[in-house]
């Protein structure tokens, strides 16, 4: 009875409007109170152990430092050079700018590693740039939402570290190595029906006309953007820091190439980047903790073991429960954001992983990427809201553009369940 409202209640005040972190924390609590009714202060002496328990973890520290560099990078102008090399690489025609966009956000992936920050800096260039050339603005706001949600499947990854941090056996090298080639082939799978759409249904007639940036001033103007993953995810191969250390050196290059090289960013903007990245660190780290109260109800009650061999002993088998769970976290994914599901369904879903034996590197991948189609998927699509918003369109109007590259990055997923290797190969070349 007790398990069975530790999730009524946490469905109930999601729909009563309740912050997420604080229907994982009360619900949690509440049910901890009822299963120890007879103990002194209802064993609630155990919430707040388990507040600091989910949240004192070292690999954390390194998520309000990505953050961070999400925030400085997108005021820094990085992303407008950016795509001025891009354009100069591919040129001008029907099509080219969705390419740009999609191509860009999986290169800023490898600095900020959270989404939203990753579909505001590239929708706050791309989208005006795309209206100009006669795209439509649903269009465009999809097209972004999209390219947007490689951004937690290349390193670096704030979805990767929280799942680091919930399965010992899953290192955050090998995890960062692990969706390279996964995430560039998703970007590369949303490239095709974002051409395709724009050449069929006759869009972009005005790009041609619009002028080509010189390619040698552009590369120049880019170049210290393009370094900026290769210092950070070259530096963590060389082992000169660890992935914390990596987004605070990220931080200071940031602030390098914002304040002494484009100076683009004055000191009396340092206050606003430092608010904007606090608040929403501080939003994703209360998620954190309250979920671990949430977590120890779970265990405690024990929720997870009839769970997992209900599904187990399902007679639906490997590939039939694999399935299974694919639709369970798309659909979950269409209506709370990545960390939330990490969280949530992770200690449920570990047991599965352990009877299956399935490599819980390649387990953390395929739950990134439905959690990255779960990101743009409507009606509640994090980084579909952003560029939606940047678009002024209501989240409607891109169902009809965004179905096409939700099914081509399934069908990538669909690729890294049937071949493995696609995700694994990198990280056993690297030793990890």
């Amino acid at each position: 009875m007790i398990p069975t409202l530790l999730f009524v209640a946490f469905l109930a005040m999601m729909l009563l409007g309740v912050p997420i972190g604080a229907a994982l924390g009360l619900a949690g609590a509440a049910c901890i109170a009822l299963a120890n009714a007879d103990a002194q202060w209802f064993g609630l002496l155990a919430v707040p152990q388990n507040f600091y328990a989910g949240l004192g973890k070292y690999p954390l520290l390194a998520i309000p430092m990505f953050v961070l560099v999400g925030s400085i990078f997108d005021r820094s102008g990085v992303a407008s050079r950016l795509v001025n090399f891009a354009i100069a690489i591919v040129g001008r025609g029907p099509g080219m700018l969705p390419m740009v966009a999609i191509l860009v956000a999986m290169f800023l992936g490898g600095i900020s590693g959270s989404g939203p920050a990753n579909a505001a800096a590239v929708g706050a260039v791309m989208i005006a740039a795309m209206s100009r050339a006669g795209y439509p603005a649903a269009y465009s706001a999809s097209v972004v939402g999209a390219a947007a949600a490689t951004d937690i499947l290349i390193p670096p990854s704030v979805a990767f570290i929280v799942y680091s941090v919930l399965v010992p056996g899953a290192s955050v090298p090998a995890l960062f190595a692990a969706g390279m080639i996964p995430g560039v082939l998703a970007g590369l799978a949303l490239i095709i029906p974002a051409v395709w759409m724009a050449r069929s249904n006759k869009m972009g007639a005005l790009e041609a006309s619009l002028p080509r940036p010189a390619f040698w001033k552009s590369f120049r103007e880019a170049t210290w953007g393009l370094a900026a993953p290769v210092l950070i995810l070259g530096g963590m191969r060389a082992g000169w820091f660890t992935p914390t250390e990596a987004a605070v050196v990220a931080v200071f290059y940031g602030l390098f190439v914002g304040m002494a090289v484009y100076r683009t960013i004055q000191v009396r903007d340092l206050f606003v980047i430092l608010r904007e990245a606090g608040e929403l660190s501080a939003v994703i780290l209360l998620v954190v903790s309250l979920a671990g109260i949430f977590a120890y109800s779970l265990s405690t009650l024990g929720v997870i073991d009839p769970v997992a061999k209900a599904i187990v002993n399902s007679g639906l088998g490997e590939y039939g429960v694999l399935a299974l769970l694919i639709v369970l976290l798309i659909t979950v994914g269409m209506f709370l954001d990545g960390v939330s599901i990490f969280l949530i369904f992770v200690p449920l879903l570990w047991p599965i992983v352990q009877h299956y034996k399935w490599d819980p590197v390649w387990f953390g991948v395929i739950l990134t990427l439905k959690v990255a189609l779960g990101q743009f998927t409507p009606p509640l699509a994090v980084n579909l809201m952003v560029s939606c918003r940047i678009a002024n369109v209501r989240m409607e109007e891109t169902v009809r553009w965004v179905g096409w590259m939700l099914f081509a990055m399934f069908l990538v997923m669909a690729g890294v369940i049937a071949w493995p290797q696609l995700a694994l190969w990198l990280p056993h070349k690297l030793g990890y």
